[in-house]
Parts: structure tokens; sequence; C-alpha cells
């Protein structure tokens, strides 16, 4: 499978990505969890059907040292019991932001759980990393970007 448009080619792209990715190592940089925010990825890039995006995250996951069952489970973390509380919310709130085009946003009691959770300056990083898992989803879904290619690392600046 091939790409409609090539990102990694493609000179608008290039500048768009590059924005991007700054973004990601502001996120990076933040006192939110690596591993919640790989998880975040993970289940917005189920919602979305970006295979392009699960196989980076889930490689980068495993890399960091994240187990396989937690991994295999991200996708049932309302009964799984692998996840802490805090996780659970971050969670939730990735899939009411990634579903937000259902009507229905994201609500009260979403918000309100996570923010137990969560400093102001990690929910703010966690709102942000929702809103570029899914830029990253849309992109890659669009232009059909093929997956299994990935090795953990390979965008790393």
């Amino acid at each position: 499978m091939e790409p409609r448009l090539n990102p990694f080619t493609n000179p608008v792209a290039g500048k768009v990505l590059k924005h991007l990715v700054g973004a990601g190592q502001a996120l990076a940089d933040s006192t939110l969890p690596a591993a919640t925010r790989e998880l975040v990825r993970i289940r917005a890039s189920q919602i979305n059907g970006c295979g392009f995006c699960l196989d980076m995250h889930t490689k980068d996951a495993t890399a960091a040292g994240e187990t396989p069952q937690r991994l295999f489970l991200v996708a049932g973390w309302r009964e799984a019991k692998v996840f802490t509380d805090a996780e659970r919310a971050a969670l939730e709130l990735a899939e009411q932001g990634t579903r937000i085009a259902d009507g229905t946003g994201v609500p009260e009691e979403v918000w309100r759980n996570a923010a137990k959770h969560y400093d102001e300056a990690e929910l703010m990083a966690l709102v942000t990393e929702i809103a570029l898992i899914n830029a990253y989803n849309r992109l890659n879904v669009i232009l059909q970007m093929p997956a299994g290619d990935y090795e953990p690392g390979m965008f790393a600046h």
C-alpha cells in the first residue's frame, strides 16, 4: 500500500509536521505521565482506525516498558483491572474528546473525574495530547499511510 501523498517529501507537510512535532515535544516535557500519553494516543487511534499511529504508539509504548497485557486491553479499559483510576479518567476523556462529532461533547462528569486526578497543567497537556493525536490520525487516515514498518525512535530528532 502506498500513501496518497508522501508527507515525508511534501514541502507543505514538512512545514506543518515541524509544528506538530514541536507541540508533541512540549507535551513530552509536561508532567503528564508518558505512559498515560501513550495510552491516550493508542485509544484515540483505535477509535479513528489509524493503523499508522497504532503501529507507532504500541511499539513506542513497548519500547518504554509498557506491558503487552495493558496494550492488549486498551480497547476494553472499562472492564480491565490493569489501569489506574487516573489512567481510566484519561482514557474516558480521550474517548469523549475523540468522539466530539457524535454531538455529546465532553460531559461534565468526565471532565470532573479527570480533574480529580490531574492538575491544571496536566489537564491542559492531556487535552492537547488528545487534540494532537486526533490531528495525526486524520492526516494518516486521509493519506492512507501504511502501517507496520515503524521502528521505535525512527522519527526522533
